[in-house]
């Protein structure tokens, strides 16, 4: 690595005052941490360029006092540990505006394997598809048997919400005993969870997800750990938890953190040390062990699965810092990794607070992507709204034109609906006019579309009672299922229309440069109607969405900047031929995208 220092954590039981040395060529002991509990030592290591790859031991020496018969000798103790040093041989892929995210919660997508459902020796034995807040059995080989579907609807990248080992005890929420089946609740970061299929499942699925063109992202979580995390059962120290007298919650209120003009530090403490709930404790970043133990397992992780990105979970409640310190850690061995925050915010200005943006501010993020809410909650709006001054398609006008604020808009990772976020589908009113509307201008404008499982396939539902609602089984991916959305066969005339839709139009912008990294124009919509295009030196698409209830024929002499030197037209949703683009016929309720022509 093109860093050399590596700092070893060592459990055991009293390890204090132990000697520690290494045999091997190259690897040199620097210096090595006592700290409250007797049971840990850290310990730097400096590993040479020149080390090879191999297995060295880590030998504790520790000098102790015995009783023999009436006498009290000394003895030494020794343990060794064994640790190896492995070649590096993965390259990330980059992920970027030219890709199609697909969102999929492991548990609910497909069972591959019923074998690791549960296990009796978990925290959590339990597995029942009758229950929503219980598990359900999807795992890792249910996503691989499903690669070709994948592929097939024009997806060129996986985000899988966490995989890492959440060994946790079901919690009561709102009433309901609930397991932790969205993963956001690490108890051993070194270990994919079992119930997916564990870590050989996990290089499995890589593995045959590069070998179809896919590439994976990784969802981290840095801000916390489950309540069952090994590591919280004997602290190394009292800080390696953010601790408070009695229970103190985050606010939740970004402008706590973001406020550096009139914010105070009480309420800036709240929100960035308080716990995100009582069952995730809250690490504490400023201890440089836990941050060494973070950034560390960041870089292992894409060296020992080979990941291509990174999707980072709850990222403001991290030290701001320390995230800096962990994106730069692995910009430095990946330049040009993906990197994608999740803020829950409403402003341009606050979402581009926490990545890389043109805002004059003492601290500067080096995240290069935000999760876009404000993209989403500005589609999701405008789709509802009758046309009016600042309303309906005026508000993703205006979204975009505040993308000043961000250093590369082109880079935010935009989407429809999500885990945490009611039902793309339903939010529209089931309306499939809107939806498509949707889905163009999520495919079309600037950004990294990402979509959620089953969104293609009309799958549906408000967050009410809970998040399980939107967190259903993919339809198909279990056995003895009484459809299976997976094959055509499966699916309605009207989910047919959904999947296919998408899939022509996620098809076609793998091939179209303009679509993927080509300069957007927008246009004042006017009339209900919004026109916008994506142009490069190769191709030029115009945009053109409707929310009249009215049919229209819209002139296009406005439009002369764009399409001075084009006569014609291909509507690539229907493949229908525009003769003269002087004048296009615009229905009600409608979306056209146009390949121009000479």
């Amino acid at each position: 690595m093109k860093n050399p220092e590596l700092q070893l954590l060592v459990y055991g039981k009293n390890l204090k005052g132990s000697e520690v040395k290494i045999n091997y060529p190259g690897v040199t002991v620097r210096q090595v941490y006592e700290v409250e509990n007797a049971n840990y030592l850290f310990v730097d290591v400096y590993i040479a360029p020149e080390t090879k790859a191999g297995t060295f031991e880590l030998e504790l020496s520790k000098s102790i006092s015995v009783q023999r018969g009436k006498k009290s000798v000394t003895e030494t103790l020794k343990t060794t540990h064994r640790y190896e040093l492995k070649t590096r041989d993965k390259r990330p892929q980059i992920i970027d505006s030219r890709d199609f995210i697909y969102l999929i919660l492991p548990d609910r997508f497909s069972n591959g394997d019923p074998s690791n459902d549960k296990f009796a020796d978990m925290a959590d034995p339990e597995s029942d598809r009758s229950n929503p807040y219980l598990r359900h059995g999807g795992d890792l080989l249910g996503i691989q048997n499903h690669l070709d579907y994948i592929s097939e609807l024009g997806v060129t990248t996986l985000w899988l919400n966490p995989v890492i080992e959440n060994n946790q005890p079901q919690t009561n929420e709102g009433g309901a005993m609930r397991s932790a089946y969205h993963g956001y609740g690490f108890t051993d970061h070194y270990n994919v969870d079992r119930r997916l299929g564990g870590n050989a499942a996990y290089k499995s699925l890589i593995d045959a997800a590069h070998g179809k063109g896919l590439k994976i992202m990784q969802d981290a979580v840095y801000n916390h750990v489950g309540i069952n995390h090994w590591i919280l059962r004997d602290l190394p120290m009292k800080n390696w938890l953010n601790q408070w007298d009695t229970y103190t919650n985050t606010s939740y209120r970004d402008e706590a953190v973001m406020d550096l003009s009139h914010g105070s530090q009480r309420d800036f403490k709240v929100h960035q040390n308080g716990w995100f709930v009582p069952f995730l404790p809250d690490l504490n970043h400023h201890n440089p062990f836990v941050a060494n133990y973070l950034i560390q397992h960041a870089l292992w992780t894409v060296e020992y699965f080979g990941i291509d990105g990174w999707r980072v979970d709850t990222y403001q409640y991290n030290d701001l810092e320390f995230m800096n310190r962990c994106n730069n850690a692995l910009y430095a061995e990946y330049p040009n990794m993906f990197i994608t925050a999740e803020n829950a915010v409403n402003t341009p200005v606050s979402q581009a607070f926490f990545v890389r943006n043109n805002l004059y501010l003492p601290f500067k993020s080096t995240c290069n992507s935000p999760n876009d809410f404000v993209f989403y909650n500005a589609i999701n709006a405008a789709l509802n709204e009758k046309f009016d001054w600042g309303r309906g398609f005026n508000q993703l006008c205006t979204m975009l034109a505040q993308d000043i604020v961000y250093e590369d808009p082109n880079l935010n990772m935009t989407f429809l609906d999500n885990h945490d976020q009611n039902r793309f589908f339903s939010v529209v009113g089931e309306d499939m006019q809107k939806y498509k509307q949707g889905i163009t201008f999520l495919l079309t404008a600037r950004g990294v579309p990402q979509l959620y499982y089953g969104t293609e396939v009309l799958m549906k539902n408000f967050k009410n009672p809970s998040d399980a609602e939107v967190r259903r089984d993919f339809p198909g991916g279990w056995p003895g299922d009484a459809a299976n959305k997976f094959l055509a066969s499966g699916r309605s005339a009207q989910e047919n229309e959904a999947f296919n839709f998408t899939k022509k139009l996620a098809q076609y912008r793998k091939t179209c440069s303009a679509l993927q990294t080509g300069k957007l124009t927008q246009y004042i919509p006017a009339d209900g109607i919004y026109v916008f295009f994506r142009h490069d030196a190769q191709k030029s698409v115009m945009v053109v969405m409707s929310q009249s209830d009215k049919a229209q024929t819209l002139s296009t002499g406005r439009f002369v900047e764009n399409l001075r030197g084009f006569s014609r037209g291909k509507n690539i949703l229907d493949d229908s031929m525009i003769a003269d683009l002087g004048q296009l016929a615009v229905p009600a309720m409608s979306v056209q995208v146009i390949e121009l022509m000479k």
